[in-house]
């Protein structure tokens, strides 16, 4: 499933987005699926929960895909 996220500003945390897409239900949530290495960032694997991306960026993770306008 692929979905178009538009962001407010310049960019938008990574721990951010994935509650804001319904991807994890809280913050210690968000925090876990990044350190598990489940997130793939632009085809690597992301690990900074604060990481800022921006448009452009492709986000991956448990079958979603983000594409970051």
């Amino acid at each position: 499933m692929e979905e178009t996220f538009k962001i407010e500003g310049p960019y938008i945390e990574l721990i951010q987005l994935l509650k804001a897409e319904g991807i994890a239900q809280t913050g210690g949530h968000a925090k876990f699926i990044v350190d598990e290495g489940e997130v793939v960032r632009n085809g690597d694997v992301e690990l900074r929960k604060r990481a800022k991306l921006i448009p452009g960026d492709r986000i991956e993770v448990h079958g979603h895909v983000i594409i970051l306008s």
